[in-house]
Order: structure tokens, then sequence, then C-alpha cells
């Protein structure tokens, strides 16, 4: 989307910090979000089947020795399908990983990398690495002792998800994953249990939605590689995601840095008061969670200063017509307050649509398929 854009300058824990939306954001361009927006309106124009045309990709590691495969079982697909035989094969942190030949994305190919959705176990163990090291490493993150252990950030979520990746493919194999993003739909969160969002947020107003939905959350990129060409890449993927499986609304929780809302009482007010969502979409803090954002009140905010000090990938989605909900979540283990971003994908297409249809009839898209 939280999803995800200019900011004062980049600070230290800008730069500290990664692409995400229903984990800690970070630094991108105002840009990065614009060229996404140039293919979500393909949807309007070119439909595509629900899972894409499909893909043959090559595992990208070879089966590792603290890799065990589940074999001669009977399996439920995170995505709904009955699997049989060998279904599973596990990460170095215990996470399932569970093939689903049904979901698919188009690879897209920028330079050396590539994003697509992860195709093994080997891959999403490399995707909670990275995380692990940004969240936790880097970032200052509180982590349970079994991912301390397994040098890991995951959770129960991750093995029914879909997980974007991008890849260096000119780095040796087992740090070739250099970004992710972790996609949840309905289908994923009947087979997890319910929606990430879901432990701070009431989302029953989202969940009850006609159209499809999909949250967006846990993702992050290397050090070495938040620049504007990773971010596009990434941004790119979750075009491709959406337009391959025809989303409506994504939503996911922004994070705003620090646990202190009195210290966050110009951004926190300012969203409650210039983008509260609509009550048909309006998603609320549990009570035991609940942070009031109301803090200050509206003729005391300067709008163009408190839209400034967000961090970038929260005003980015703002700037495309995004809500937040209603309330505050303080998070211990990330150092962060959460909002709750949502946004209707075809506010997004209709905005941009002519424009970027317009600049890529001239040739300036940078990207190609993978084939």
């Amino acid at each position: 989307m939280g999803v995800p854009l200019t900011v004062r300058s980049l600070t230290s824990s800008a730069l500290r910090s990664t692409v995400l939306l229903t984990r800690k954001t970070g630094s991108t361009l105002k840009s990065t979000i614009k060229l996404t927006l140039q293919f979500l309106g393909r949807r309007k124009h070119h439909p595509r089947n629900r899972h894409g045309r499909g893909f043959n990709m090559t595992v990208l590691f070879p089966q590792t020795a603290n890799q065990k495969m589940l074999s001669g079982a009977s399996l439920t697909s995170p995505h709904g399908a009955q699997l049989e035989g060998p279904v599973a094969e596990f990460t170095a942190a215990g996470t399932a990983f569970v093939r689903d030949p049904n979901c698919s994305i188009e690879p897209v190919v920028a330079g050396n990398q590539i994003i697509r959705l992860a195709s093994s176990a080997n891959e999403l163990d490399a995707a909670q690495a990275l995380r692990y090291r940004v969240f936790y490493d880097e970032m200052g993150a509180h982590p349970l002792p079994e991912m301390a252990a397994a040098q890991r950030d995951f959770d129960r979520y991750d093995s029914a998800c879909d997980h974007l990746i991008v890849v260096d493919q000119q780095r040796p194999h087992d740090t070739q994953v250099v970004g992710t993003y972790r996609i949840m739909r309905r289908e994923h969160a009947r087979a997890a249990g319910g929606f990430y969002s879901a432990s701070e947020y009431d989302i029953s107003k989202l969940t009850s939605f006609p159209g499809v939905v999909m949250e967006l959350g846990r993702s992050c990129v290397d050090a070495a590689y938040r620049d504007r060409a990773t971010l596009n890449l990434l941004w790119r993927g979750i075009a491709e995601y959406l337009n391959a499986h025809s989303i409506d609304l994504m939503f996911g929780c922004a994070s705003l840095p620090g646990t202190d809302a009195e210290q966050l009482a110009v951004q926190l007010s300012y969203l409650y008061h210039y983008h509260l969502a609509p009550e048909t979409l309006r998603t609320k803090a549990l009570p035991e969670r609940f942070i009031n954002m109301n803090l200050l009140p509206k003729e005391d905010i300067d709008p163009k200063r408190a839209l400034a000090s967000l961090p970038p990938l929260l005003k980015g989605y703002l700037r495309v017509g995004a809500f937040v909900g209603e309330g505050a979540v303080i998070d211990h283990q990330f150092n962060t307050t959460d909002v709750c971003v949502i946004m209707k994908t075809e506010m997004i297409a209709g905005r941009y649509t002519r424009h970027y249809d317009v600049e890529e009839r001239r040739g300036t898209s940078s990207f190609k398929r993978a084939s």
C-alpha cells in the first residue's frame, strides 16, 4: 500500500527503514509509487486471467540439509487446494512452504534483478533471514527467543501467504533475495486463522467488503539495495499481483517511529482530522490497544507541515487517496506506533491511468517481462 513521497530529508531513521505497510515503513521516492500507478491503471484496459499467465521458474536454491520434505501426506494448501504426496518443504525456522500451481504473477526483470513470488522453502527462508537482519539486527526490534535462535523473522502467517521476492541474480545463492513483501488474501487468512491486522484492529468492515481484498505486510529491503531501482521493482511486483488477482481493496498497518503518542500528536491528529476512512470502511483499533489519535484540535494543525513530517510510504498513499482507521496501536516489539491504512485500487487507477499510459507509449518504461 502500508503499502506504503518526499520527506524533509533522509534521516538516519529513514535510511534504516524499509518499504512496508504492515511492518516498518521506509525511505522511498514519490516517483516510485507513481511508476507503480502506471501499471495499476492497466486493469481497466487489459483484463487478465485471475491467476496471471503462469510462469515456469527454476527454484533458485537447491534443497539444504536443514530442510525436510513432508511426504506421503494429504494437505489443504493455503490457497484452498487439496494436495497429495510431497507437498511441503520447511524453512530453517520450521515454516512449511506449500506450493500452489494456480497462484502466479508475471515475473519482471530490471537489470540484474527480478521480482516474482517465492517458489521454494529456501526462498522463503532467505526472505525470513532478510527480515531478521533488517527488523532485529538493524532496526533494534525485539525478537522472540525462537526467532533469535534461528536468526529468522517468522510467524504463523508465513506458511499461508504469498511472498514477493526481489532477487539479484548475480549475488551468491544464499544472499540473492534482497527484498520481500508478504501478501495475504482472504483464502490465505482462512488458512492462517485470520489477517495479521486483526491482531491490532477490528477489520470486520474490510473482511465483509464485497470485492477482493489483500493485506500487505512484512516488507523489507536489504540496506545495500534501498535505491530507486529496487523500490520501483518491488512496487511493480505489487502492481502485477493486484492485476493478476483483480484486487479491489488493499490494507495494512503503516508505522510511525517511536512508541510515545504524545510525541506524535501532530501526525496522529493530522491523520484523524484529514484522512479518517469513511464509516463503511473504517477500521478501529482493538479496545485494549486503542490509542486516541485526536490529540490536537484541527485548527492547531498546519496540514502541509504535518503531511511533510509523515514517513514517506504513508505520505505517498495519502496523496493517492488512502484513508486511515480510527485509533493508533503501539507495537512495543518493533518500537513503532501503527495506523491502519485502507485504499481502493480503483482510486489509484482512476487518478493516474491517462498520464502514465501516455508516458509508456513514449517508451519510458524500464521494465521487461522475464522470458
